[in-house]
Parts: structure tokens; sequence; C-alpha cells
């Protein structure tokens, strides 16, 4: 098990890690030290070729995460210069540190505000039931712009507004993050890490080239119009095609029988 500022990870021989955001008693805040922290951890992954598969969880408690720790006057925007400032994003978030293989986030309790930076860059979110997502900038005079903007690649623009205006007001459940495709799967509490980690290594059992490219082309396609999105992503298949199959017995697989699961 490693051990950062604020977080842990931990492998298994299923091709899986395991992030633990691990400030409890903040309400699992993230904090200046976090971030610079976070972005270290998605290097680690990227590097880490016995890693094919992410599951991304908080230490248990009352949140998953609040967002930002605002006990501390901290400057998280990397520079006190107005041109020169930064989103937490670029720290905190997977795809903006270029890395592919697939996360799948697992979220209990309190999800708030900055929290979202995660949410809105993992591949598949599932919930425990106790679950509530909300932003509350706007309560506090503050702009919501970045987190709402990721989400709007989650959710329709209805529910991203209500969220992003109503602030403290109104917290979203899980059932209807659910039926607003903010997550994909709603479990008991005590099925949560158990449940992303089954989801993380029967990918992680895939060839992770193909994963990867997979993941690449779909997420750089949302800034790129249909046609370019879909010419460029020709060259992944090109690329990605031979060396994926060579690891796997593409004959077995088909005549192999299964029984699927049906979600």
């Amino acid at each position: 098990m490693t051990d950062y500022t604020g977080i842990l990870i931990e492998r298994t021989k299923d091709h899986v890690a395991s992030i633990t955001i691990n400030r409890p008693a903040a309400m699992n805040a993230f904090d200046l030290d976090m971030c610079l922290a976070f972005q270290r951890v998605w290097r680690e992954m990227i590097e880490d070729e016995s890693v094919h598969a992410i599951v991304l969880r908080a230490a248990p408690g009352r949140a998953f995460s609040t967002g930002r720790d605002v006990r501390k006057n901290e400057n998280l925007s990397g520079s006190a210069q107005v041109w020169d400032t930064r989103d937490p994003g670029e720290w905190l978030g997977p795809k903006q540190n270029r890395c592919w293989k697939p996360v799948i986030a697992a979220v209990h309790g309190l999800c708030a505000g900055g929290a979202f930076y995660w949410i809105n860059e993992c591949d598949i979110v599932i919930c425990s039931q106790d679950a509530q997502f909300f932003d509350p900038h706007v309560t506090y005079g503050k702009v919501s712009a970045l987190e709402p903007i990721g989400m709007r690649w989650r959710m329709p623009l209805g529910e991203v507004l209500r969220v992003a205006l109503l602030g403290n007001d109104e917290r979203m459940c899980a059932a209807t993050a659910l039926r607003s495709g903010l997550v994909s799967e709603v479990v008991d509490s005590d099925q949560l890490w158990a449940r992303a980690h089954q989801l993380a290594a029967r990918i992680a059992a895939k060839p992770s080239i193909a994963v990867q490219g997979t993941l690449r082309a779909i997420w750089e396609s949302l800034d790129m119009g249909r046609t370019i999105g879909l010419q460029n992503a020709v060259k992944y298949c090109q690329l990605g095609n031979p060396l994926a199959t060579a690891q796997v017995d593409t004959d077995a697989i088909m005549a192999s029988v299964k029984t699927f699961e049906v979600r």
C-alpha cells in the first residue's frame, strides 16, 4: 500500500488499483497538498503496467468528499498571478492528467462541490443508497462554473442547472442521480466497494491496450465534432487493435459459453 498525503493506494493481483481519498476528519475534502499528490498518483497509475483498472473511493464516514477544504486559507489555483491561474481539476481529474486507464468511482454519503472534479472524469460512477449530490457554491456567493460544466457531459442540461442554481437548498438523492445518468448503479452501502472492485476487475481482465484506446477515443471525441471524432478514432483502431488482439485468444472467447449479467 502506498501512502500519499491524504491518499491511500492498494493494488491487487487482478490488476486493480484502489485509490482511497483519506481525510475523514475533514469529510474527505481536498487541500493543496492533496491536489499536488493526485497529480503524482495519476502519473504513477499511467506508468504502472500492472494496473489495468482503478477504483476511486473515499474513507468511510459522512462524505465521499465535500470538495475543497474551506477551513484552509489556501490558493488552489497554482499561482497568485491572475493570468497564471489554473483549474484545480487539472491536478485532481484523471482525464486532465491523460490517464486512460478506466476509473470506477464508488460514491457514498455527501458528494459536494469540488468532489465533482473527480466524478466528472470517471468512466463509471456507482453509489450507495445514502449518497447525496449537490453544489453549494451559489449559496455562499460563489460562481459555480467549473464543476457544472463537467457535469454537463454526464447529465441533461436541466438537471445540471438545477444542481448549480439551488445550491444548499436541494440534494440529489441516489435514485435521482441514477435517473439523471450521473450514476449507473445504486447498491447497498456494505456492497459499494466490493461492487466497484468487481466491475474494475472485469474490465482489467481485458487487454489494457484495447481498453485505453477505447477510452481515449471516446473522451477526446467530446472536444470534437462528429466527423472529426470519427476520423481521429480510426487511427486509434489501427494503432491499438494489432497490439490488443495479440494478447487474447479471440477464437476461444467466441467459442466459449458464458452467462452474461443483465443490467
